[in-house]
């Protein structure tokens, strides 16, 4: 592949340090062992149960974990070491996060003023009224605040914020739930667009059958770390798969037949 590395992790683990009714203190880790590249001009969809850690994942790249997460193994950006100092300057311009909770919003400030980061730049407020109309959001919505909004509005302004960036890394973290298929299909067009630029596309999602359709690489996650990566095209033969629960997946998906296989 001469595709160039743009996040790189090495033997990531995340763990956080817990206390029970009987103030004994344990050790919870739900990220481990974990290593995967991704690569410029490329979306890499990751696929896993709910708890799997596919979130913290990302929490890691952009060095916002809570407090009490201990986090080791190496991760490079562009093949330089990512520490902290580098996670606080990149973040939000070259590695932005679509994240999936409103909470990211500020409740109490205009979402135009949110996704301009209150720059009033021509070209910016141009590029937003583009991003608005590709995703069949008023202009007027610049206007209003995050609790005027639907669930589906929600979703397309969180998205919004990452495409008035220039990003090099962009992390999205469940960005279709609550869009119709051609909504959601759009939404996936416009990662393409910014992977056509060069940058990386990480996305997590449920929605294995779009991620098939839209992405160039799929990664399963399971019980904290990598344990199937495929291109899309060899993702939907479960015989060229090797773990039984990717193999599992495959079989499963409704353009199989949902169809059972004992793992």
């Amino acid at each position: 592949m001469n595709k160039r590395k743009v996040l790189e992790i090495k033997n990531l683990k995340i763990s956080f340090t817990q206390y029970d009714k009987m103030f004994s203190k344990k050790e919870a880790v739900p990220v481990d062992n974990l290593s995967l590249t991704v690569y410029e001009g490329q979306i890499t969809a990751i696929i896993g149960a709910s708890g799997s850690g596919k979130s913290l994942l990302t929490h890691a790249v952009l060095g916002i974990l809570p407090y009490n997460a201990k986090v080791t193994g190496e991760i490079f950006y562009r093949n330089e070491i990512l520490n902290y100092d580098r996670q606080k300057k990149l973040r939000g311009k070259e590695i932005v996060l679509v994240p999936q909770s409103i909470s990211y919003l500020d409740p109490l400030m205009k979402l135009g003023k949110q996704i301009l980061k209150g720059s009033k730049k021509p070209s910016r407020v141009d590029r937003l009224t583009e991003i608005f109309h590709n995703f069949s959001l008023k202009d007027e919505v610049k206007e209003q605040y995050p609790f005027e909004m639907s669930g589906g509005m929600t979703r397309r302004i969180l998205i919004s914020t990452a495409l008035i960036e220039n990003p090099k890394l962009v992390l999205a973290d469940e960005p279709t739930p609550g869009l119709d298929l051609e909504m959601a299909t759009r939404v996936m067009s416009h990662f393409r667009e910014m992977a056509q630029t060069g940058a990386a596309v990480l996305i997590i999602t449920h929605d294995i059958e779009l991620a098939v359709k839209t992405c160039d690489r799929i990664v399963i996650f399971n019980e904290g770390t990598v344990i199937e990566e495929a291109s899309a095209q060899e993702f939907m033969d479960a015989d060229k798969l090797k773990h039984p629960y990717a193999k599992a997946l495959v079989e499963a998906m409704p353009s199989n037949g949902f169809k059972r296989f004992d793992l």
